[in-house]
């Protein structure tokens, strides 16, 4: 769970509302103007929790998108092996990240009321864990925050309970922008399924 001063942060791309249609081709779009030509390698670092429905948009990206473009694009975090507070630092330290490739981060946020379930683009890495007081590494080239929340007291009782239909739509949407890029970036045939 990340918490981002979304406000005044020049780092950002754009603000997306999940519920648009075309939101996947945004986020395809963006992240065009984010990954080097040079990029041989796609690692996505899919964070959250597989327990707290607020926290749980990085797992069902990550599962959604394991088993995509074999060759080109890795998944680190699903439901089934999350990539949390617990086990973040330890897989970090495990993954050797080849030369030429590219880290996209992805967790959840809390925000202002005006970012509140829209899907922000940023080109730094993300700080996973700030919204809770955890201090942890930063993770990726660039991050997709799904802001799940507004920033407010008693944040994580309030995580427990969010709507699992938003999370799972937020995180569908933002599994679909990723994996239309990476099949456009290396230029997979148009039939190549984009989820599986």
């Amino acid at each position: 769970m990340f918490q981002q001063t979304i406000d005044r942060n020049p780092e950002l791309l754009s603000k997306i509302s999940y519920k648009k249609p075309y939101a996947p081709m945004l986020i395809r779009n963006h992240l065009f103007t984010i990954i080097p030509k040079e990029t041989k390698y796609i690692y996505v670092m899919a964070i959250g929790s597989n327990s707290i429905i607020g926290d749980s948009i990085g797992p069902f990206v990550g599962t959604l998108l394991t088993g995509q473009y074999p060759k080109h694009l890795t998944v680190i975090g699903t439901l089934a092996s999350p990539l949390d507070a617990t086990t973040l630092e330890t897989r970090i330290e495990e993954v050797h990240f080849p030369n030429n490739s590219f880290v996209i981060a992805v967790d959840s946020a809390i925000g202002p009321p005006s970012y509140v379930q829209s899907i922000v683009i940023t080109k730094q890495p993300l700080q996973p864990g700030k919204a809770l007081h955890h201090e942890l590494p930063t993770v990726g080239h660039c991050g997709i925050l799904a802001v799940m929340l507004e920033n407010q007291k008693n944040i994580a009782s309030k995580l427990i309970y969010s709507d699992l239909n938003v999370a799972y739509s937020m995180a569908r949407t933002i599994a679909l922008g990723i994996s239309l890029a990476v099949r456009q970036f290396y230029q997979y045939p148009a039939e190549q399924p984009i989820l599986g």
